[in-house]
């Protein structure tokens, strides 16, 4: 491994175990996952301290900050976008942020038509469709992120499309026996895929703005959903918000 290649921070907390990595170049150092119970707020920033210190790098060391996007956790991909953009910031180290979707399609093998999905609540999901030519060819979209209810998805999926994604932790024993599901290991983004996509932008030039970088969420958080219930009169059902794995 060269000294020259570039040293990256990595950051996932788009699920309900977080993730921190080192990585130079496309070698993964070393991983970290986070408190199961998703104090990432907590966690995080003690934990990137330690693995920097652990191979003797100081923050003004590395030279990107990979964060994952998402959609996920609104909670989690709060915290940690706001701490991938204020570690950029304070170290000068450039920010590239990672569509978590496009990172689990990464997992996927050969499969040429994927749907990677996750729970959005209240029987619905978030769902983006991908499609390549062969299955060592890149992905393109195919239909755009969107949120959907799952009764309409299942009964609109092509029997060709395989699914992947942290929504089949909650939804895969709805899928159809016919229709191919990745295996499990492969559901959650990992370190190694944000890796692979994040360094290709590094290379090629590319860097997210630390004052313009958002999560990819479709839909208000839960307290906003709240806050809009009480100026309209109209009191959403919490139970969802409590069954919500990603919340």
């Amino acid at each position: 491994m060269s000294d020259s290649e570039p040293r990256l921070l990595i950051l996932e907390t788009s699920g309900r175990v977080g993730l921190v990595a080192l990585a130079q170049g496309a070698g993964l150092l070393a991983a970290r996952r986070l408190d199961e119970a998703r104090r990432h707020a907590r966690d995080l920033a003690p934990a990137v301290r330690d693995l920097l210190a652990e191979h003797n790098w100081k923050p003004g060391n590395v030279d990107a900050v990979i964060v994952s996007l998402g959609p996920g956790s609104y909670t989690g991909l709060r915290v940690g976008i706001m701490s991938a953009k204020t570690f950029a910031y304070a170290t000068g180290s450039a920010l590239i942020g990672v569509e978590t979707f496009r990172a689990i399609a990464l997992q996927a093998g050969q499969t040429v038509r994927l749907d990677v999905i996750a729970d959005a609540q209240q029987d619905k999901i978030y769902v983006e469709r991908f499609v390549r030519a062969s299955g060592t060819e890149p992905w393109s979209v195919e239909t755009v992120l969107h949120i959907g209810r799952l009764d309409d998805w299942l009964a609109a999926l092509p029997s060709d499309v395989a699914v992947t994604g942290p929504g089949l932790h909650v939804h895969g024993k709805s899928i159809p026996g016919h229709i191919c599901q990745i295996s499990p290991e492969q559901w959650d983004p990992r370190t190694d895929s944000l890796l692979q996509i994040g360094l290709a932008r590094f290379h090629s030039g590319e860097r997210d703005d630390v004052w313009k970088v958002e999560p990819i969420y479709l839909r208000p958080s839960s307290a906003e959903e709240q806050k809009q219930a009480i100026r309209t009169g109209s009191y959403p059902p919490l139970q969802g918000d409590r069954k919500n794995p990603l919340s």
